[in-house]
């Protein structure tokens, strides 16, 4: 297992820092092709909060860039599309933004979150063609494997939308992340193991993995619920634990893109650690490389 800082100083020779950018894509859990509300953890952010408001994409780039460089002197980046799902729409147009992204001689490689289950043939072509030109990385919200879990959280589609998304991308040669959320109401400890073996064994090995505690966000299903009838959330200390077995599982050439959560703090009902985030990414880097 490979830490994203490590793996980024051998792959571009420096230190590489992530764009928060926005395609203007919507969801098809949110605009009514599969539901209004999305998943169930998800906020109206569509987990972007901290993503850059849409502008055009050289816009955006340099004021991402203006805010990490009152903390350091970055030359090298990444264009990360998070929020929402950024295969959603005009292959034409969503082509035109992230060539705009990586046509920039300081933009190294092109990160777009999206769901298994909006990779058609053209858009597919189009992640292809922009592979050749700078890296892409498609990184797949799967969550978990487990299908009761998935229809309970409005997930909108199953597993085996997952392991065809993921044959697709890697037949072109594209590198995929995959994102978990560890700690969903009703999962136990070994549930969330299973999906972590689960992605420990795909064929081609899977590239990156992104691992985060569940963030009960105000204003999403969960939260309404947890603020109903509480239901248990796991303290740092066992997350921390939870996390060194899970990574315990990964391959050796899988990179490790994330450890934790991040949510607004203004949105955040649990778990408050998560607030701390000096404390908690020191506390998870010791368990994990320990």
């Amino acid at each position: 297992m490979k830490m994203l800082s490590d793996y980024l100083i051998q792959t571009f020779g420096e230190k590489v820092y992530r764009l928060s950018l926005s395609s203007g894509c919507t969801c098809p859990n949110r605009d009514g092709t599969l539901g209004y509300a999305g998943c169930s953890f998800c906020s109206e952010g569509g987990s972007g909060e901290f993503t850059a408001a849409f502008k055009s994409v050289s816009e955006q780039i340099e004021e991402a860039k203006e805010r990490i460089r009152t903390k350091t002197k970055a030359e090298k980046f990444i264009a990360y599309f998070q929020s929402f799902t950024n295969t959603y729409g005009d292959p034409k147009r969503l082509k035109a933004l992230y060539l705009e992204a990586i046509r920039r001689d300081d933009v190294v490689a092109l990160s777009i979150g999206t769901r298994p289950d909006c990779l058609g043939e053209e858009i597919l072509d189009m992640l292809e063609e922009l592979n050749r030109i700078k890296p892409v990385w498609v990184e797949l919200g799967l969550q978990t494997i487990h299908e009761k879990t998935a229809r309970e959280i409005h997930r909108g589609y199953e597993l085996p939308v997952f392991e065809k998304a993921y044959r697709d991308l890697k037949e072109r040669g594209i590198m995929v992340i995959v994102h978990l959320i560890l700690g969903l109401p009703g999962e136990s400890r070994e549930d969330m193991l299973e999906s972590v073996r689960y992605v420990s064994s795909l064929t081609p090995t899977l590239d990156g993995i992104k691992l985060q505690n569940l963030q009960i966000l105000k204003g999403t299903e969960i939260g309404e619920v947890f603020l109903k009838e509480p239901f248990p959330v796991m303290s740092l200390e066992e997350y921390a634990d939870l996390l060194r077995e899970c990574v315990a599982l990964l391959p050796e050439e899988t990179v490790l893109h994330r450890m934790t959560g991040d949510g607004p703090r203004s949105l955040l009902i649990e778990p408050k650690w998560s607030l701390n985030k000096k404390h908690v990414l020191n506390t998870l880097r010791k368990a994990v490389l320990s």
